[in-house]
């Protein structure tokens, strides 16, 4: 199991998408957007590996061409493409808590991302992301199954944030992440993991916005070859639990979010998913997702590479 794992902490895919007129009215969260990029991790997101220093690299690539309403229907046609890449690194120390060795993160994605609205605006911004750290406690039970346990804070660290501007590099507010992770792995046989997340965001000083607070989980199913290869399904489910805020006297958007019932927003994905551990310890996936049951938010499809291996 040297290499074969994820953390459970997030990654960012942080495109602004502040639409205008029609579409503006039905986003969850502030510009219909979360901190994690749902569904990004793969096989092994409940396994910490053991203490060393360890790199990964996430490559992925969203298109969207549908932003949907409360009710799920088509509020607007566009086009949202948003290919980031982001290098991990990863420390795992001698340290126990609870029984389970103490680890460390930091990330910082490089994301570029194009919005075009259907007979409307558009907007291109490239450079550096939202910055995630944070502290794991991973747990061994038997050597199929683990668990791990983590806080993230994602920091706005994404360039210049305008708020007139239609996209933005970072979502110029801080959120803080609760994590837990389990995966059950067999190179023989049945393979699960689930990732349960809840998000607590803070408000954006620059537009009094609050967005609400989010509930969700990565997925994935498989079975192991016996070579190296693990395959089957992945994806993730989302849904907000709390409604999002713009209370002040000078903000735009308090009467929208009233109207739309606190802007709730909830999406389900589904794809395959595959894996593959070389006897070397390194590890590469990739996986493929379509996104269902959308609402208050953009609809895609997104694709995912992943890379680890030990420094």
């Amino acid at each position: 199991m040297h290499q074969k794992f994820t953390l459970a902490t997030p990654l960012a895919l942080t495109a602004a998408l502040l639409l205008t007129g029609t579409a503006s009215q039905v986003q969850a969260t502030e510009g219909g957007i979360s901190s994690w990029p749902m569904g990004i991790e793969n096989y092994g997101m409940g396994i910490l590996p053991p203490p060393g220093t360890y790199g990964q690299v996430f490559v992925g690539n969203y298109l969207a061409d549908t932003l949907r309403d409360n009710a799920g229907d088509k509020a607007a046609d566009i086009d949202l493409r948003v290919t980031t890449i982001v290098p991990r690194f990863v420390w795992v120390t001698e340290q126990k808590v609870l029984g389970g060795n103490l680890g460390f993160h930091a990330l910082l994605p490089l994301n570029d991302i194009r919005l075009n609205v259907k007979n409307g605006p558009h907007d291109h911004k490239r450079g550096i992301g939202d910055a995630h750290l944070g502290p794991v406690i991973g747990f061994h039970h038997s050597d199929k199954f683990h668990t791990a346990v983590g806080v993230d804070f994602v920091l706005p660290t994404g360039g210049e944030y305008d708020k007139n501007d239609l996209v933005n590099l970072g979502n110029n507010y801080y959120t803080v992440q609760a994590v837990y992770a389990m995966t059950y792995m067999d190179p023989n046989g049945f393979n699960a993991d689930v990732r349960l997340m809840h998000d607590y965001n803070f408000e954006n000083k620059d537009t009094h916005y609050q967005s609400g607070r989010e509930l969700h989980a990565d997925y994935t199913l498989g079975w192991g070859m016996g070579n190296g290869w693990v395959l089957g399904v992945g994806g993730h489910a989302y849904q907000q639990i709390s409604d999002d805020k713009c209370s002040a006297s000078n903000c735009a958007a308090a009467a929208l979010v009233d109207a739309n019932d606190g802007n709730r927003g909830r999406s389900f994905s589904i794809g395959p998913a595959v894996q593959y551990t070389s006897k070397n310890g390194w590890s590469l996936s990739a996986k493929w997702q379509d996104e269902s049951g959308v609402r208050n938010r953009a609809e895609g499809q997104t694709y995912w590479l992943k890379f680890t291996t030990a420094l």
